[in-house]
């Protein structure tokens, strides 16, 4: 077996163990890519998730700063050598990976590779990932590869152990999607019930009210004493749901932090690249952060479901005494007064009536093929 910084079993069952800890897949993803290029002594490492378009929904490299990554662009298509792991189910390994036919080059801020091993990773019979390896740290053999036999095997060992941990990741992140609908389905049916309840009970007083107020007012006006008894109980229920349904991120981490996580799992989920910026931020009373946040993830939702963004960008700053939300996207985009005509289209009667209902404006910029940006400002408390 190759001899890296890390070798033998202890080293493998660390990794391992790193594996197995981390419930988030991006968390997953970087530790297997970070595991195998220290287990291996390799200069580069990455893993890339696929997705249905032709390109990667995830793509995680390890060797690389953030300032090389930054300036290599965009993340890959699979094509190459790349599409090579994702499609045949034997490992690559190769001395020089630009010699190869299927090689199609690097962008020009790609580090330079040379000896190359990767191969799929596998769940039953599904291509999860990609994974490879580059530069063995090692004196290479006269035009042969630095990457050896055992290497290989080693690596296909990490593999499937990789499988099963992006495998209980993805369920971990789907089970707790399913908690957060299924406590909001029974948070809306028993608001419905609730209030369904009252503002029945509150019809038909108000009725008898009517019937009386002529012949026995003294009667009419105990009924309408009824009337705001159970308008006031309505209201109760209400401002009890909504605090219930108010996220607790929110409470206990307040609108930034609450935010750039909503942002990095929606970043992991999607193909589209989407980013997070505070700036100056200073904390608002709830109302205004409820509204904030309502806002943001609804101009979040037009722009991955409904514009096909490649990149959304969401940003809050300080303005004054309030903060300023910004949600950019390259998406389709649309034309603003053709939608205000058509009235309630992607939720934009409903953002601007949160930006309304806590004193702030709402703006929207859009052209057919010219993305979006919409803006919220708030004022402070």
């Amino acid at each position: 077996m190759s001899h890296g910084p890390r070798s033998g079993l202890a080293a493998v069952s660390s990794a391992l163990l790193a594996m197995s800890r981390h419930l988030e897949t991006r968390d997953v993803l970087k530790t297997i890519v970070a595991s195998a290029r220290e287990l291996l002594d390799a200069q580069y490492a990455a893993l890339g998730v696929p997705d249905d378009h032709g390109g990667f929904a995830q793509f995680v490299v390890d060797g690389v700063s953030d300032a090389q990554w930054k300036a290599i662009g965009p993340l890959p298509r699979q094509h190459g050598i790349l599409a090579a792991m994702l499609h045949e189910a034997h490992p690559q390994r190769l001395a020089d990976v630009r010699r190869d036919p299927r090689f199609e080059g690097w962008p020009q801020a790609h580090p330079d590779m040379v000896d190359f091993l990767g191969l799929p990773i596998r769940a039953d019979d599904e291509v999860i990932g990609a994974l490879f390896l580059a530069n063995k740290n090692c004196p290479k053999p006269d035009g042969g590869c630095g990457f050896t036999e055992e290497d290989e095997e080693l690596l296909a060992l990490l593999a499937q152990h990789a499988a099963i941990a992006l495998t209980n990741a993805r369920l971990y992140e789907r089970s707790r999607e399913l908690t957060i609908a299924e406590e909001r389905s029974r948070l809306a049916h028993e608001l419905h019930d609730a209030v369904s309840q009252k503002l029945f009970s509150l019809r038909l007083t108000a009725q008898a009210a009517a019937a009386l107020v002529d012949r026995d007012p003294a009667r009419a006006k105990g009924e309408l004493h009824q009337v705001a008894a159970l308008a006031a109980e309505a209201a109760d229920e209400l401002r009890a749901a909504v605090v219930e349904l108010r996220p607790a991120a929110l409470d206990e981490d307040g609108l930034i932090a609450t935010l750039r996580t909503q942002i990095q799992v929606l970043d992991r989920a999607h193909s589209a690249r989407v980013t997070f910026t505070g700036a100056g931020y200073r904390a608002l009373p709830a109302a205004q952060e409820e509204a904030v946040l309502r806002v943001a993830q609804e101009a979040l939702h037009n722009a991955l479901r409904h514009a096909r963004a490649e990149h959304v960008d969401v940003s809050v700053e300080r303005r004054g005494g309030g903060a300023v939300l910004r949600v950019a996207d390259d998406g389709d985009g649309f034309d603003p007064a053709a939608v205000g005509r058509a009235g309630r289209h992607l939720g934009l009667v409903s953002m601007r009536d949160r930006a309304s209902g806590v004193g702030g404006t709402l703006t929207v910029e859009s052209a057919p093929g010219k993305g979006t940006t919409i803006e919220m400002e708030v004022p402070g408390g």
